[in-house]
């Protein structure tokens, strides 16, 4: 098996001439201007003091740039570590702590600021477009030859999202990348005459692990949109053949009239993942396209693990079966013993997928991990008899109402078939006689007039006593991260003292 980077010098050398990337105004680098930009910060990088094992932090706008400076690092044997553009200066602090990069790259102009209160020894420097920043400012340094990584060396670092508690660091190997990027080139049949839209940021697995990935290996070329713009995405549809997104990007391509079987002709393939696509969605865009969605399920410490197939059915409201060569099991919460078809438990994988540890936390590692090697997804689901898995919420979002088992997601799907709802959040929060009750928070469609006991009423005939939400909420929009997954620990806290506020002395209703 090779690495990342020695499969991009090979595409190199097959297709240098083709474009990489293809900017909004029509800007285009080239296999080979990436692969000489790369060798170029492989240079600075050295130069700059860093060495095999190193950090190289990253908190940059998305620019082609950094697709090389990803490889740039790959290629002197350090680890990359893109963080999310929307982190403040204070919230770095932590990661700059916790990983203590050898170069920290950031947007032109921040460098000061971050650099107070750093330690010493990191070298903040800055990328900005068309080659700015005082990255490029560090002189021309002949680059070494790549170095010769194991694959089993630390790749990458990507933090956690942090919802319940500080983000922990998973140490993604070289070959965890390499494994699940030929994984996925094989299972999506992606190769060198595809044309990704690529709207999706580059510091998170889906954008950089799967989208860039996937095509600096194959030779592919992308349209490489700054941001999520729709209009952008359907003007491009014509003389593109893949999109790569998260379930906002479909329902918002829906409000777009130009979206038509005849517009997405050329397309052939959809992929949605990083947060559940609404059955709802996935049949209104066959019915709009003719084309169904892809969806797919991974996460930070595995990449992708499951997959609707490329061939064969796809199932809404599934993930699909497990990838080649990797494992996946639902087990029993309390005892790991594993379940049987059509019964909801704990998400357990294993495969060369899998992360390799958190960073500097081994009893954490050791906490998310079994006896016998699985990872430990923190997500319930259920597998159909025909092997496809259906996600049903993580398991901190499980609610435990008077001793019974509730999953939110039984909920929602309820919910959002009310022709006057848009999108729902079934969350549980404290309850005085039932220690938790689930609620819902709905968001209404535009000018919809609906109450909550229309709502309540619709889904009554379908649900046990108590799994009904005990009281309905509505909002404009559910608080959401930057990969469209709604923060239910947000809703939790927001709502949290509902019921204690409606206590009387004569206790609550049930």
């Amino acid at each position: 098996m090779k690495t990342i980077y020695q499969m991009f010098e090979t595409t190199v050398e097959r297709h240098g001439d083709k474009a990489l990337t293809i900017e909004p105004d029509g800007r285009r680098l080239s296999y080979a201007a990436v692969h000489e930009l790369t060798e170029r910060l492989a240079g600075t990088l050295t130069a700059l003091g860093v060495e095999p094992g190193d950090r190289v932090a990253a908190k940059v706008e998305k620019l082609p740039e950094v697709i090389a400076l990803y490889l740039a690092t790959l290629r002197v044997g350090a680890i990359y570590l893109p963080l999310n553009t929307a982190y403040t200066g204070s919230e770095l602090q932590y990661f700059i702590e916790d990983a203590r990069p050898t170069v920290f790259v950031c947007n032109p102009g921040e460098e000061d600021q971050l650099a107070e209160g750093s330690p010493g020894s990191v070298s903040f420097v800055s990328m900005g477009p068309r080659g700015t920043g005082t990255l490029f400012e560090q002189g021309d340094s002949r680059p070494a030859e790549p170095v010769v990584v194991e694959l089993d060396a630390p790749a990458a670092i990507l933090y956690t999202s942090g919802t319940t508690g500080r983000s922990k660091g998973a140490v993604l190997t070289h070959r965890n990348l390499a494994s699940n990027c030929a994984t996925l080139t094989e299972a999506w049949q992606y190769t060198h005459d595809d044309v990704l839209i690529h709207a999706l940021p580059i510091f998170h697995i889906h954008g950089l692990f799967v989208a860039v990935n996937m095509s600096v290996t194959t030779g592919a070329t992308m349209h490489f949109l700054p941001k999520l713009d729709p209009q952008a995405i359907v003007d491009l549809m014509p003389e593109s053949t893949v999109l790569m997104g998260v379930p906002t990007f479909y329902t918002r391509l829906l409000g777009r009239p130009g979206v038509t079987a005849e517009t997405t002709r050329n397309m052939r393939l959809f992929v949605s993942g990083s947060a559940p696509l609404t059955a709802e969605t996935h049949h209104e865009w066959r019915v709009r396209t003719g084309h169904a969605i892809l969806e797919r399920y991974g996460m930070t410490e595995t990449g992708m693990m499951c997959s609707n197939p490329y061939d064969g059915e796809r199932k809404a409201g599934t993930v699909g079966p497990p990838l080649p060569g990797i494992s996946i099991r639902v087990v029993e919460r309390e005892t790991n013993t594993e379940l049987p078809a059509g019964e909801v438990g704990s998400i357990q994988v294993s495969g060369p997928n899998v992360f390799r540890e958190y960073w500097n936390k081994p009893e954490k590692t050791a906490e998310e991990f079994t006896d016998d090697g699985y990872f430990i997804t923190g997500d319930l689901g259920v597998i159909d008899d025909a092997g496809y898995l259906s996600i049903v919420g993580r398991d901190k979002d499980l609610i435990i109402s008077g001793g019974f088992n509730v999953y939110p997601k039984e909920i929602e799907e309820l919910i959002d078939e009310h022709p006057s709802v848009r999108e729902s959040a079934v969350v549980g929060v404290p309850h005085p006689d039932l220690g938790e009750a689930p609620i819902a928070v709905v968001v209404p469609h535009d000018d919809a007039s609906v109450d909550p006991e229309e709502i309540l009423g619709s889904i009554r005939p379908h649900l046990a006593r108590f799994k009904q939400p005990r009281a309905v909420r509505f909002s404009d929009e559910l608080p959401r991260n930057v990969m469209g997954k709604v923060q239910k620990a947000q809703l939790r806290h927001e709502h949290a003292g509902l019921f204690q506020q409606q206590q009387t002395p004569a206790g609550p209703k049930s």
